[in-house]
This record gives C-alpha cells, sequence and structure tokens, in this order.
C-alpha cells in the first residue's frame, strides 16, 4: 500500500486546490523531494496572504496552463515578485468555447441534451486523450525546464484538475513514480475544499438544482477513467512511457536524470 508523506498543508482563502506534490515515492525506492513541486487552481483570485504564502516557497517559476478564455474569465495570475510566469495553453480558446458558454448559461434541457447519458464524462476522457496527443511540445517544455532551473515550481490550469493534473501526471512519470501514488495524486482534487466552485448565470429554480448539478458533476469531478485513458494514450501511441518521454517529448535519458536530481530526494 503506498504511504505519503503527511503535510501541513495550508488553507488558501482564494486559491483552489493548492499541495505540495513532495513525499510521492518512486518505483526504486526514493521520493519526490518537498518544497520543489507544488500544483493549485488558477491565482487570479489570491488574497495578499495567499500571495504572502506563495512568495514564501521561493518559487522560481509558474506555469500557467490556461488559455485566453479562461484568463479574460478569471483574471491574470497575481505577480509574485522575481516569480517567472510562462504561460503554456494546454487547451485552445475557440475548442469548446460555446460549450463552456452552455454550461454557465444553459438551461436544463441543454444541459441534458449536451451532458446527459455518459456524454459529459466522455467528452473529459476524449479532452485527457486529445492533451496527450496534440499538446507534445508543451509537456517537453515543462519537463526540459524543470531539468535546467525552473524549480522550485508551480503549475496550475483553472481547477487545477485536468491540464495541470496531466503536466503533473507526465512529470511523476518521468520521475518514475509509482502509479498508484500518481492516481492518489491526481485523485485528491476531489476535496471538498479543493474542489472548482462552479459558476452558473441565472435565478430559476434550475440554476443550481440537484440534477444539473448532477449532470455537470463529471465535468467538475477528477475520475480516475479520464487519467487512466490518458495513460493508455501514452501506450496506444508510443508503446510505453520510455519511448513516450524519449520520441514523443525528445526528453533524453540524460534530461531525465537531470530532472530527478533536482526534483527527488
Amino acid at each position: 500500500m503506498t504511504q505519503q508523506v503527511p503535510s501541513t498543508e495550508p488553507e488558501l482563502t482564494g486559491v483552489r486546490n493548492f499541495r505540495d506534490v513532495g513525499g510521492l515515492p518512486t518505483v526504486d525506492g526514493r521520493r519526490v523531494r518537498h518544497g520543489v513541486l507544488f500544483r493549485s487552481g488558477h491565482l487570479a483570485h489570491a488574497t495578499e496572504q495567499d500571495a504572502a504564502f506563495l512568495s514564501s516557497l521561493g518559487l522560481h517559476t509558474i506555469f500557467d496552463f490556461r488559455n485566453a478564455a479562461d484568463q479574460k474569465l478569471e483574471g491574470p495570475d497575481v505577480e509574485l515578485a522575481g516569480v517567472r510566469n510562462i504561460n503554456l495553453p494546454l487547451t485552445d480558446p475557440a475548442d469548446g468555447a460555446e460549450f463552456w458558454k452552455m454550461v454557465r448559461d444553459g438551461d436544463l434541457d441543454q444541459l441534458r441534451a449536451f451532458l446527459d447519458d455518459g456524454k459529459a464524462a466522455n467528452r473529459m476522457i476524449v479532452s485527457y486523450r486529445t492533451i496527450i496527443k496534440e499538446r507534445t511540445a508543451e509537456h517537453s517544455q515543462v519537463l526540459r525546464a524543470l531539468a535546467e532551473d525552473s524549480v522550485p515550481a508551480l503549475m496550475h490550469c483553472a481547477a487545477g484538475k485536468d491540464r495541470a493534473g496531466l503536466s503533473i501526471a507526465v512529470t511523476l512519470l518521468a520521475l518514475g513514480v509509482e502509479r498508484e501514488a500518481i492516481v492518489a495524486d491526481y485523485l485528491e482534487s476531489n476535496a471538498k475544499h479543493r474542489r472548482y466552485k462552479v459558476h452558473r448565470n441565472g435565478s430559476s429554480p434550475d440554476t443550481y438544482s440537484p440534477e444539473v448539478m448532477e449532470l455537470l458533476s463529471p465535468l467538475f469531478d477528477a475520475r480516475a477513467e479520464y487519467l487512466a485513458a490518458a495513460i493508455e494514450t501514452v501506450e496506444e501511441t508510443w508503446g510505453g512511457v520510455d519511448v513516450y518521454l524519449e520520441r514523443g517529448l525528445g526528453i533524453t535519458p540524460a534530461v531525465r536524470e537531470r530532472l530527478r536530481a533536482r526534483l527527488l530526494d
């Protein structure tokens, strides 16, 4: 059974889903170092106290995987002195823009038409598979940056669940972290205090009705089947993690060793 090192996790006011990825075990008996790799939701609503805490981490780089539509909706990240911000959108603003507008504004009939009967979960699975197959340049850039000079680093998207979740998972795969531990860390995004707050427009009784929230839940859940689909895509497309890293992402064994030296105890 995988044992994780307990951490003293802060309760941030305006930042959801923050955590240190340190303590996760590798297959060869090492652990991810504490204080070098963090993940969260967006930082646009960080309070002064949140920003002070984030500044105390000694961050070198923040990777923001949101697209322009996300940033327009939520706002830019809070600025932290001396920290490099790298924006690497892992989804195109045009992809699903109308869909997410429907999520915010649609009535019950629209939501049923687009999300019922497994359609919402299938949309998530397709998205995870697409990001793995099509965003190899971005994932390569992240791993190379971490191997060179970019730690401590924080990775985030909007909710800190999907795009950041995949980038963290790719990083952990490169480090040789146990699969069970990768999945367990991913599923931590389901904790009540971590979850992205669903925003819907309207004042009708259906706006946040139990049926509406049930229809939306696959979009805002972290589900093991989503991450499994991403890892299956690695296996199906490249034949395994090692080939994916070397041929898909261009991460040589030497770069991978530098990455492990920076991030593992």
